[in-house]
């Protein structure tokens, strides 16, 4: 099976050539490779085009949406961890773009990746945190619950908006084409809940206990998930 561009692997990591002799010692992990990201994750998703260089699969890093939104009763939200939105981040003039989103998640360690909408009704996930790539259309989401302390943005294609546990999301209305990829770090297993009586104080324990996740799901080490919800943790 053919494993993705020789020349993609050569520009992004100059070690390539040892890799199989000495991986342990490389300082450019076996993850940043475009071509070799899917046998690490299971994903069968398909090589990036040779002719494309993974660098211009991610625009530079953005400025950063944060939304820090507090209990509204029902709702935990996160009154730690900010909503993080990065606008037009990433570059999707390709025949796939679902599985640009997809590649790039995956080799950060953000996993467990789907194809879908946003659910048209206010509900959080207390076991896991969550990122959105918007890879087609546009969509009206609101995302805190309802009342006062609840905000609304605009998602497009190329946006990608991360969510903490315990914030809640709901598409209020989005074009025919709106479609998402969402992945979790580390896999986490994520549940579903709806702000209904005796989902609490069980989920307020599992979002206080959930970790940091170890990378930015688009940057990586140096993304700015890592700055801003370290600075805040």
């Amino acid at each position: 099976r053919e494993r993705g561009s020789g020349r993609l692997e050569r520009e992004f990591c100059p070690q390539i050539p040892q890799i199989f002799a000495d991986f342990s010692g490389l300082s450019c992990p076996r993850r940043l490779f475009a071509g070799l990201a899917d046998d690490l994750v299971g994903m069968k998703t398909p090589a990036l085009p040779d002719d494309v260089p993974f660098r211009e699969r991610v625009r530079s890093a953005p400025d950063v949406e944060q939304h820090l939104l507090k209990d509204n009763g029902a709702i935990p939200n996160n009154a730690r961890l900010p909503v993080l939105i990065y606008r037009g981040v990433f570059g999707l003039g390709s025949e796939d773009p679902a599985a640009v989103c997809e590649r790039i998640f995956a080799r950060w360690n953000w996993q467990g990746s789907w194809r879908n909408g946003i659910y048209p009704f206010h509900h959080y996930h207390s076991t896991s945190h969550e990122v959105l790539g918007v890879y087609a259309g546009h969509a009206n989401v609101r995302l805190g619950g309802e009342g006062a302390g609840g905000i609304e943005v605009v998602l497009s294609a190329g946006d990608v908006v991360v969510i903490p546990a315990g914030v809640g999301h709901c598409n209020l209305g989005a074009s025919r084409e709106f479609s998402v990829v969402g992945a979790y770090p580390d896999g986490h297993t994520w549940d579903l809940l709806r702000g209904r009586p005796g989902e609490r104080p069980q989920a307020d324990d599992n979002i206080a206990r959930l970790p940091l996740p170890g990378n930015d799901p688009v940057f990586g080490t140096e993304g700015p998930l890592r700055q801003v919800w370290r600075r805040e943790h």
